[in-house]
C-alpha cells in the first residue's frame, strides 16, 4: 500500500515507518531521495496514503499520519541517502564500536570511500579514503557545521 503511494519514477524511498501503539495509532513515514524531499511531495505522498488507507480499513478509521522527511541531525539509514552527501563530512559509529570521522568521497554498492580525519599530536591528519563496507557502519550522522 505505501509503495502504491510513492511517485512511479524512484525519486523517493521509504526510510522509516512507525507505528505508535495507542488508541488513535500514529503513522509517520519518513521518505528520503537522492535530491531530498520536499514538502510539495510529503504532501503528495500523505493525500495518496490516507486515500488508500481510507479505501483498505473504512473512513471511520481513526489514526494520525504524518509523512516527513528526515531531519539534519538524523542518522542515514539507507545506502541511498549517502549519494547526496558526498563531499560532505560524515560521523560514523561502527560494529565493532570504534568511530571515525571523515570526508565522504564517493558512494559504492558496497560502502563508502571516506577520507578519515585523525588527531596527531596536536594536528589534525586526513588519512588517504578508504572503504568502509554497509555492514560496518552503525550509525552515520552528517556533521552540522556552521562556519
Amino acid at each position: 500500500m505505501l509503495r502504491d503511494s510513492l511517485p512511479t519514477d524512484d525519486s523517493l524511498f521509504v526510510v522509516s515507518l512507525t507505528v505508535s501503539d495507542a488508541i488513535r495509532p500514529k503513522v509517520t513515514v519518513t521518505l528520503d531521495g537522492e535530491q531530498g524531499v520536499g514538502i510539495d511531495e510529503c504532501a503528495q505522498v500523505s493525500r495518496r496514503l490516507a486515500r488508500r488507507i481510507d479505501e483498505q480499513y473504512g473512513e471511520d478509521a481513526s489514526y494520525t499520519l504524518e509523512v516527513t522527511s528526515p531531519g539534519a541531525d538524523q542518522p542515514l539509514r539507507d545506502p541511498r541517502q549517502y549519494t547526496r552527501h558526498v563531499g560532505r563530512s560524515l560521523n560514523l559509529k561502527l560494529a565493532d564500536g570504534t568511530e571515525k570521522t571523515g570526508t565522504l568521497e564517493a558512494v559504492e554498492a558496497e560502502g563508502i570511500q571516506l577520507a578519515e580525519v585523525v588527531k596527531e599530536k596536536s594536528k589534525k591528519k586526513t588519512l588517504p579514503a578508504a572503504l568502509v563496507p554497509f555492514q560496518d557502519i552503525q550509525e552515520a550522522r552528517v556533521v552540522i557545521s556552521f562556519k
